[in-house]
């Protein structure tokens, strides 16, 4: 049965883990929709070691911006898309220059695009509310969207995922 989880926490908290090793528990067919783009050296390696960790069983995507097309474009074969990350799209949209009306609109797209689809989808985004006030006005920016995307999100999920140091606590919802 289709389920919408979105996974939550901190840098480092152990959400993309956690969505991987339930993906892997609980579908055979599996495609994996990267939104990082691979600006430098560091994050290569990032990616490069995301990769390996999904193992060759796993489809791969790569959109950095257009998820909600390319959610819609996934054949119907694949179980479940892992989606990682939100906050990796939020920062490319808001570096290509795009205002918070247009974010929000990109957002219910996506919301509408996989509420559509047959697929179970999992949905990684850093909780990004937890720190002090950013010094300069695009921080506070990204961290006042991504906080309304986030909750747009969880909103819209059947399940909803907190991690904390490698633990995930579900706070909404029952996963299958």
């Amino acid at each position: 049965m289709k389920q919408i989880i979105f996974v939550t926490g901190g840098c480092r908290s152990g959400k993309s883990r956690f969505a991987l090793d339930y993906a892997n528990k609980h579908f055979k067919n599996k495609i994996f929709l990267a939104t990082a783009p691979a600006l430098d050296d560091e994050m290569k390696k990032r990616i490069k070691a995301h990769q390996e960790a999904r193992g060759p069983e796993w489809a791969a995507m790569e959109e950095q911006t257009e998820i909600a097309k390319a959610v819609a474009s996934v054949k119907t074969n694949y179980e479940v898309i892992l989606l990682d990350c939100m906050t990796l799209w939020l920062s490319n949209i808001i570096m290509a220059g795009e205002q918070e009306s247009q974010i929000f609109s990109r957002t219910e797209a996506f919301i509408e695009a996989i509420q559509k689809i047959p697929q179970s989808v999992i949905i990684v985004s850093n909780e990004v509310g937890y720190g002090i006030v950013p010094v300069n006005d695009i921080a506070r920016q990204f961290r006042d969207i991504m906080g309304t995307v986030n909750q747009r999100l969880a909103a819209c999920a059947d399940v909803v995922v907190w991690t904390i140091a490698g633990l995930p606590q579900i706070i909404k919802g029952t996963l299958r």
